[in-house]
């Protein structure tokens, strides 16, 4: 009996010594998140809008946990970059991917790549938007409203295809890949990318499983029933308030 509680004690004491990143010994649910997303690795701001992005629910969707090895595709401001890198833990890795182009247009990008790569546990890295500089080995590859970007007409035609491809390659079997974008009206296709940067959900899932990836699990923790999925999503009337889908592909094993 006392050998036990010591043995508690060592394990309460590893799991406080690993901060916020979430045991690969437990199924992840939201509330596996809360001390991740206090971890002062994330700012006031982040913190400040994950109720209205669901991060906790985001996570536990993607089955992050401590020790993975996570790449961000397309990274933005870092915001999911973060809170990755507080979920995985000191023995995870994180890879932040801004494609190059998208720093030629915005030095925000180029300023978000660097504060990342500060972070411990992360790398950031850049390349041709075709060309994700991947690491081999992932758990889980994630995106958050920046799949349509693949199919803006400043792209090749098989962008998408190329990057879809990537992510394929870069998986452990069984890993996960993870993509959320704003919703266009069913049917529509690829039409919105351009004008409204939004994709249809089947468009997206047809895509990726042409890659190779099974559908595994669709979420609605970002539906807006109340978007009419016509406004651009940047138009102030909609924006942060557009209706997402949530996908998780899986990598065959």
């Amino acid at each position: 009996m006392r050998r036990s509680l010591i043995l508690a004690a060592s394990i309460a004491v590893l799991a406080t010594g690993l901060g916020g990143a979430v045991s690969a010994q437990t199924a992840p649910t939201p509330a596996s998140y809360a001390a991740a997303l206090a971890d002062p690795v994330r700012s006031a701001e982040d913190r400040a809008r994950d109720a209205a992005r669901h991060t906790a629910e985001t996570l536990a969707f993607a089955q992050v946990m401590r020790g993975q090895k996570i790449a961000d595709m397309i990274i933005g401001g870092g915001f999911f970059t973060r809170a990755f890198a507080a979920a995985v833990g000191p023995q995870g890795m994180v890879t932040g991917w801004q494609p190059d182009e998208f720093l030629k247009f915005d030095p925000n990008y180029a300023a978000s790549l660097a504060a990342i790569d500060a972070l411990p546990n992360v790398a950031a890295v850049s390349s041709p938007i075709a060309a994700p500089a991947f690491p081999s080995g992932l758990d889980l590859v994630f995106t958050a409203q920046n799949y349509h970007d693949l199919h803006l007409t400043l792209f090749g035609a098989d962008t998408a295809t190329s990057v879809n491809a990537a992510a394929f390659a870069a998986l452990k079997p069984g890993g996960l890949y993870v993509i959320i974008d704003h919703h266009a009206a069913a049917g529509s296709g690829l039409a919105a990318t351009n004008t409204l940067h939004r994709i249809d959900i089947e468009a997206v899932k047809a895509e990726v499983q042409a890659a190779g990836f099974v559908l595994d699990s669709e979420s609605d923790i970002l539906a807006n029933t109340t978007d009419p999925l016509t406004a651009n999503v940047f138009d102030a009337a909609i924006r942060g308030q557009t209706s997402q889908f949530v996908l998780r592909f899986k990598k065959p094993a």
